[in-house]
Parts: C-alpha cells; structure tokens; sequence
C-alpha cells in the first residue's frame, strides 16, 4: 500500500486507487476506482467550502481529519471511521487481506467491481453495528427505522431514491451515485450494489443530527425561500377539464369565505400528450381566466408531463434533434398511457430548453404561476431500467439523476423569466433536488389508513434525505367516496395535512360514473374525470371540519415560515423526527407515528380508523396542549382524539 499525502489521503495497491479528501465540515469524500483515473464528475456533490485536513501516517497505515471525523486506512487497505476514538462505520473485510479474526477463506470483499460491458458492477460493505437508520428518501412501508431493510436504489411511481442515511451513531453517508441498484441494511453486513458504474464514490460526516443535515445540505444544496402565497390550501382533483369549472371553483371557495392560495388543472387539458399546451376548445381564454383568479389572490399551477405522443406536434421536431430517451431494443416507446409516447430526455440541456420554450410560451406567459412536475420519475409502461438511455448515460447508471434535472429545467426557466416566488410539485427526487424549488409529493398512493400511517414514515425519512418541501395528496389518490369510512379517513388525513408542510386537497374520486366530454380519443375532454373533491363536496360534519382547519391552517402561517426559513438558511426539515429536536432521549429515536412541525410544534396523528384516543410521548421539558393550553410535562400520556381534533402540542 503507498500513501500520498496533502489536503487529501490517496493510497495505491494494485490496480486500485482510494482518494480521501475533505468535502465540507466535518466530512469526507472517498473515491475508489480500478481504472487510470476518477471519472471527475461532481454528481449530487457541490464543491465543498474550503476545509483543512490534516493527514499524517502510522506504522499501521495511514489517516485523515477533517474536524470530528477521521478516516484510517488501514496497511490492508480497508477504512474505518471514527469519532474521537469511536468507531462510526468500519469496512467489512472477509479475505485474507482483511482482519483474521474473520473468515478470510470467504473472500469478499469490502469493494468489489465486477465487469459490467465498459464499466464495472459494485458492492461496497461494512461491518453491521447496533444502530438506528433513516433518510433514504420515500419509500412506500411503515418503517420508521430503516435498519433491515432492503431498499432499491430506482425511481418509481411513490417511490423515491436518496441515496443518504443517518444513524443513530452520529453519522451520515451518502452513495454519491445516480444510477440503479441496491441498499441492504443488514444484520450481518450493510451493503450497497451498483449495477453499473466507473467508481466507487461516497461521502460521510460526523455531528448530532442537526450537525449532520447542515453538513449535508451545505454540499448538496438547500432550498430556497418558500412562497408565503404558497402556504394555505391548494386545491385539486382528477380533473377540471374546462375554464369555466376552475373559476367556479375558485369563485365558491371566495363566495364561502374560504381561503384559497393555490388551484391546480392537472392532466390532459391539452390535445396530445407532448403538446404542453392547452386545448383552446375547453380553455378559449387562458390569459382572462389567470387574470380573474389573481384577482382573487389564487395561484394557477398547470400540470405538465414528460411525455411526448408520436402524434404531437413536437414529436417529430425532437426526435429529429435527439431530445428523446433512447431505447436500448425494439421500438421508441417508453409509456402507454392513454397514447404512444416518449418522454423528453431531461438529463440533457438543449431537451430542457426546448421544453421551457414551450410551456414558457403557451402557460407562463399567459398567467400560469408555477407547475406539477408529474410523471418526473420518469414513469415506465415497464421498470425495464437496462432498456433505456439518457444523454447522461444508461439508466441503469444515471437513471436516478431525471427528476432532479426536470425539476432544475423548470426553476431555471421561472428564475430567468423574473419569477422568485417559485415552487413547482413534482413526483420524484434526487440528491439535490431541493435547491430546485421541488415540491415533493408522495405519488398516486390508495385511500386507507395503512397508507396514511406508511405516509408517516415517508415524510420523516425523506425530510431526513435532503428535501424539506413535501405534501400527499390528501385523502389518498385511489379513493371511492361512497366506501364506508372514506370521510373518516379524509377528515383524519386533512388533519395531518395542516400540520404539514404543504395542505392539499387532491384525489381520484370515484365511483367514475361522470360522462366524458367528447367521444374522441385526443383532446382535453377526453380523458375521465373523478367526482368532485372541494370542502363543500362532502358536506355536513367533514365539511365544517375541513373548514375549520382551514383556518387552523392560516394561523400557522408565523409558525410555518419560521420553520420554512430554518429549511432554506440550515436544510433542516419542516417536518422532523422526534430524535431531530431531542438527540439526547432515547425514546425520541424509537417515535415513529409523532413528529415535529418546526421546533415547537409536536403532532400526533391519528392513524387508525375509529381511534378517538391515543398514546402520546412527550420529551423531557414542558409542553401545552395546542387547541386547549393545558399544561404538560415530559412523559407518556392517553389524550382524547375525537374526530374534530388532532393531537398537538407546543413545547414550551
């Protein structure tokens, strides 16, 4: 093993090069690679700020510091991390390079690198500690604590891939890696596979958890400030299909005294998907009705997918232009929904400008305030990763880049035109997607109370991954408004919405009784449409409860910003883990259905049908109820939960 030393740690053995250099405070950067040199690229990485290291060489190896964190690179050439004198992630080494003690006649590695056509397939291990794990993104299962489970490292329709964890022993590690593979947090090893890759490329910092996002996000980006025009409710359904039925709507919130910030015209308002823009049959005049709901103080979001119909009239332009994802075999088709498509190739910059030019002239420029980024996984007819290509690459190794770089298209363009106050929805993240304006949502998820409780876990884990902006749609997206319980649920999860980061109403509600508007099979009165999904569409008791809320909502609105502003200046979440707050109390790490809103508010949901009481922990320290004022100290307590009420508490 030969050791070069300076502001970085390389060390050489073989046909391997491991290079350890500082990436922010209190971090690392470790890239291992068996070819001639690293491929330079900076991937979910920013450049760091300027850090000092000290490195320096033992009899038994070699090190590197860079404020609490050390890396040892041991004479085998294996690394451990350490805190003081405590170890936070050691490789796992079963040959006869690595430590005796364990099994060396298994000969696995701590890196692997298996040929995969020019590039390699990976498998990085370390050894399995005690030890809690969040982050990682969203994922649909009700697992608070990630410890055990196997995680694919792909983008999917409510799923969504950050390749970041933070343990419960003061770590935090980055894959730094866009394409498709695998987490596996095992109890006997915790291993990551790449399918395919050029190197091995990773990033660990050492702190509390607060210490630990700061570091985080200061290398991957942080959001920008949110719209105060962005903070009440956003109205939506599947889907208003003309004009006229988006004013009504907006007039009768007005009429009824009820705030509106945000109303959203979601799919097939055009006539061919990939035309993005409207069909003027249904919406004459996009500008006057912009206008009118302006003048009400509502901000029009516009649904735009990446899709592009062989018969739009943009198909031929870009598959001329090579804008287009590529596919590996067999026809050019990427999703068969409700037409033959393609979708637009986001990872390159000359098919973002082209898109932006489009919806830049035929929605932005006549009123449409910000967009729903759906579909931005991209969704595929078939998870079929190895048949497609990005300019970036192979999907199987920049796949999980899309999203983010969609996202980036759409806030460069609103940044450029003048817009500030922007937030685009979309389906789907990576590893900086944040610094983009993305409002995260948690994909077309059903409507029941499992779902609700696995939208817990979601939005803790994915705040812990990097992304502070994020909603659900409220009720569930698959959802019949005559099951019994559908109220129920509604109520219970509008409940959990306003004390979220972001309440919107949105669903598919049917029964789908609602005839279309044209016998055609294009054109924006020809895809279905669900029952209505406003306040007043449910009536008597789930009316006034919404309502109601509503305005808890608008009262938040100090509270929402302080915790907004703590996202864009710190990265922290909006919505954080118990542990978040209260590192120091053990329990605090093992709550997974109560979080906290900002750093004052602690929410319990109800999360369970026809529950009107439930079990609440409260951390050390004084606390009062939210809606009554009645005091509390720090400990276990049953506390009433009728239907009109949500569990809150403000600490004190």
């Amino acid at each position: 093993m030969r050791f070069e030393l300076g502001n970085a740690l390389t060390a050489r053995s073989g046909y391997e090069t491991v290079r350890i250099e500082p990436w922010g405070r209190d971090a690392l950067r470790v890239r291992a690679t068996v070819n001639k040199k690293f491929s330079g690229a900076e991937k979910g990485l920013d450049l760091p700020p300027v850090t000092q290291a000290v490195c320096g060489q033992t009899e038994s190896g070699a090190y590197i510091q860079n404020g609490k964190l050390r890396c040892v690179v041991h004479r085998n050439g294996y690394l451990t991390f350490y805190e003081g004198e405590r170890v936070l992630l050691k490789e796992y080494s079963r040959d006869f390079s690595g430590a005796n003690e364990h099994s060396p006649s298994m000969k696995l590695a701590a890196r692997e690198y298996k040929p995969h056509g020019s590039d390699y397939e990976i498998a990085l291990r370390f050894e399995a500690q005690e030890e809690k794990l969040f982050g990682m993104g969203q994922y649909q299962q009700p697992n608070f604590d990630l410890k055990g489970c196997i995680l694919e490292l792909a983008q999917r329709n409510s799923q969504i891939s950050i390749p970041f964890v933070l343990s419960s022993r003061g770590y935090g590690f980055l894959l730094n890696h866009p394409g498709v593979g695998e987490a596996v947090f095992g109890a006997n090893f915790t291993q990551w596979r790449e399918l395919s890759s050029d190197e091995i490329d990773y990033w660990v910092a050492a702190g509390s958890p607060k210490e630990i996002i700061e570091r985080y996000t200061e290398v991957t980006g942080r959001a920008p400030e949110f719209p105060e025009n962005a903070l009440g409710l956003w109205q939506s359904k599947l889907r208003y299909r003309t004009q006229e039925e988006v004013l009504s709507v907006a007039r009768e919130y007005k009429r009824r005294g009820v705030p509106l910030d945000v109303i959203v015209i979601d799919f097939f308002h055009w006539v061919r998907q990939g035309d993005w823009a409207f069909d003027r049959t249904y919406w004459p005049d996009v500008r006057a009705m912009t206008d009118e709901l302006h003048e009400m103080g509502v901000r029009c979001m516009v649904s735009v997918w990446p899709t592009v119909d062989k018969k739009s009239v943009n198909y031929g332009p870009m598959r001329e232009r090579g804008l287009l994802v590529r596919t590996e075999r067999g026809a050019p088709q990427c999703f068969d929904f409700q037409g033959d498509t393609v979708i637009y190739d986001a990872t390159d910059p000359e098919a973002r400008a082209y898109l932006w030019s489009c919806v830049k002239k035929n929605y932005f420029d006549k009123g449409v305030d910000c967009f729903w980024l759906d579909e931005a996984e991209p969704e595929y007819a078939a998870y079929d990763f190895d048949h497609f290509r990005y300019a970036a690459g192979p999907v199987v190794k920049t796949g999980n880049l899309y999203p983010r770089e969609h996202v980036k298209g759409f806030y460069e363009g609103l940044k450029a035109a003048g817009r500030t106050d922007i937030v685009n929805l979309t389906r789907s993240a990576w590893v900086g997607s944040q610094k983009y304006a993305a409002l995260v949502w948690s994909g077309d998820i059903c409507s029941n109370f499992q779902t609700l409780r696995d939208q817990l876990a979601a939005g803790l884990n994915i705040g812990i991954a990097g992304i502070p902006w994020w909603t659900t749609d409220t009720g569930g997206f698959f959802g019949d408004v005559t099951a019994k319980g559908f109220s129920e649920l509604l109520v219970r999860w509008f409940e959990f919405s306003v004390f979220s980061p972001v309440l919107r109403l949105h669903g598919d509600r049917g029964p789908h009784d609602i005839p279309n508007l044209t016998d055609l099979d294009f054109g924006g009165g020809f895809s279905p449409t669900g029952r209505p999904n406003e306040i007043w569409s449910y009536g008597g008791e789930t009316e006034a409860i919404l309502k109601r809320f509503v305005g808890i909502r608008r009262g938040l609105k100090d509270h929402l910003k302080k915790a907004f502003r703590e996202a864009s200046e710190k990265g922290y979440p909006v919505m954080r883990t118990l542990f978040f707050e209260f590192p120091e109390d053990g329990r605090a790490w093992e709550v997974g259905d109560e979080y906290m809103l900002g750093s004052e508010l602690l929410v319990a949901p109800v999360l369970y049908e026809g529950q009107t009481a439930r079990s609440v922990y409260l951390p050390r320290g004084e606390w009062e109820d939210f809606f009554t004022g009645k005091k509390y100290v720090g400990g276990d307590y049953t506390v009433d939960a009728p239907l009109d009420t949500i569990p809150v508490f403000r600490r004190r």
